[in-house]
């Protein structure tokens, strides 16, 4: 029988392949082992959110929202960020609500990259940035951020930028390392593209959970820097609900009107009976002014179990995420390490290392402690008999 080829098809991402988070989160479920790899709470989210997403649901919020999201959640978001931040977005031009940060950081970034332009990227960064930059035919260009501090190094930054550079993409609190950005980081960033054409995109997913007094330096905060930033959100890491997927993008109108070109040809809206729910539940600000307090309370139950054991750590400042050193414990890379340690002793995280371009391996390991006390109790129990 004769069959016709078909033309081969050539992979957009030919060196993407299923994320470590994907992977990790298997082979814990596989081996019975605590999950302490993928950044999702291991606890419920507020039993009054779900009665007010169960009341839409009952009651005929269930078709379309807006494309740019319902009036109700635009404007109580667009109320909380000035409260907070004493920095005003016009709900119904600069404020989109989107279906996750994922798909907003993906919307901003096509709106503003075309092909040959160049992305800053301070590595080591979350995973989906820069198939994001690759998909716009943009070119990733990496600075390189060091354990303990990982802090950023401005004069490398500076010589990394070019005439090609089109966007600067920031993480603050940082995944995966807790590094939590300073007011001079900010002026340090507005001073190296005040006379530059570049955008800045600023996922700021875990604004809320910040340690030991910090206070979160939201890019918006600075006026060159907010002309020129798309600030990124989510509601899934705040209000532990990361299964609902909702995000969002406050920026100038301008931008705002850019991003929503591709938003709207990308998921179109978001899940109504949720953002109805969400507006409600964001009236009453106790609801995100004590989550700082309730995490910092989990990385140091956490840590206290670890400061027996031979890992080396510096308390993370922000995020719900702690990185800690083997190296006085093994020379294994990281990844052969945190797949030995899933399976042997039942504890999974993450290596650090899948977070740099050219994997760069400082025997780190990440731990996400947004979980039960008993079940972080116990995997450091486990963690320091190594």
């Amino acid at each position: 029988m004769n069959t016709i080829a078909g033309p081969g098809l050539v992979s957009k991402l030919p060196h993407v392949g299923t994320t470590i988070f994907t992977v990790m989160s298997k082979l814990a479920a596989e081996n019975g082992a605590i999950n302490l790899s993928q950044g999702f709470p291991g606890f419920d989210c507020s039993p009054e959110l779900v009665a007010f997403a169960e009341r839409y649901l009952r009651t005929g919020f269930n078709q379309y929202a807006p494309m740019t999201g319902v009036p109700a959640l635009r404007e109580a978001l667009a109320q909380k960020t000035f409260e907070l931040y004493n920095v005003a977005y016009d709900p119904d031009n600069e404020v989109t609500i989107t279906s996750g940060a994922t798909e907003a950081i993906f919307a901003a970034i096509t709106a503003v990259v075309r092909p040959g332009d160049e992305v800053i990227v301070f590595e080591p960064a979350y995973d989906s940035y820069v198939p994001a930059i690759e998909l716009n035919g943009g070119i990733p260009v990496y600075v390189s951020l060091t354990p303990p501090n990982y802090r950023v190094d401005w004069q490398a930054v500076s010589e990394k930028i070019t005439d090609k550079t089109r966007l600067i993409l920031v993480n603050t609190p940082h995944n995966p390392t807790g590094r939590v950005w300073t007011a001079d980081d900010l002026q340090q960033l507005a001073t190296l593209i005040q006379e530059r054409d570049i955008w800045v995109v600023s996922d700021e997913v875990y604004e809320h959970i910040l340690f030991d007094g910090r206070v979160h330096r939201s890019l918006m905060t600075h006026p060159l820097l907010q002309e020129r930033t798309f600030v990124v959100g989510s509601f899934g890491k705040t209000f532990h609900i990361t299964g609902w997927k909702i995000g969002y993008c406050l920026a100038p109108k301008e931008l705002s009107a850019e991003f929503r070109k591709i938003h709207q040809y990308l998921t179109f809206s978001t899940v109504t009976p949720i953002q109805y729910a969400l507006a409600d539940y964001l009236k009453e600000p106790e609801h995100y002014l004590h989550l700082s307090d309730f995490y910092e309370r989990k990385r140091d139950l956490f840590l206290d179990g670890l400061r027996q054991s031979r890992f080396q750590f510096q308390p993370a400042e922000g995020s719900f995420f702690q990185t800690v050193s083997y190296a006085a414990i093994s020379d294994e890379p990281d990844y052969e390490l945190a797949v030995r340690l899933t399976k042997e002793i039942g504890v999974a995280s993450i290596p650090v290392s899948v977070f740099y371009q050219q994997k760069n391996d400082y025997r780190i390991l990440r731990f996400c402690f947004a979980k039960d006390d008993a079940v972080l109790q116990e995997a450091a129990e486990r963690l320091s008999k190594l």
